[in-house]
């Protein structure tokens, strides 16, 4: 559980904590926090400090699951879901969240 004021900062940034590796997520929009109209489909950037360890990722708070890029392999036992999505989700449950061709790193 997150505390409210962790989850919604004075400035769109958040330093996380996801498998035991650190980063940084932030938007470059400063209203994102104070106004409801641009949490519908906005950008995070992420950035992990680690070679190749930046990704600009697309998180859409209307899209519904049967929307979701199918990129699983239909035979898998389920979808594993990248530490940093379920960190986003802290503060946007049920969010879309596209890597933009970029493959998950952590």
């Amino acid at each position: 559980q997150v505390c409210r004021g962790l989850r919604t900062p004075r400035f769109p940034v958040w330093l996380c904590s996801a498998s035991r590796r650190h980063c940084v997520l932030f938007s470059t929009d400063r209203h994102l926090l104070c106004d409801w109209k641009r949490e519908k489909l906005f950008h995070l950037h992420l950035y992990s400090g680690q070679q190749g360890g930046t990704a600009r990722l697309t998180v859409d708070t209307h899209s519904h699951h049967w929307e979701e890029d199918r990129r699983e392999d239909p035979g898998s036992q389920g979808k594993r879901c990248p530490p940093v999505e379920m960190a986003i989700r802290t503060k946007w449950a049920g969010a879309t969240i596209s890597w933009n061709g970029t493959d998950p790193f952590l």
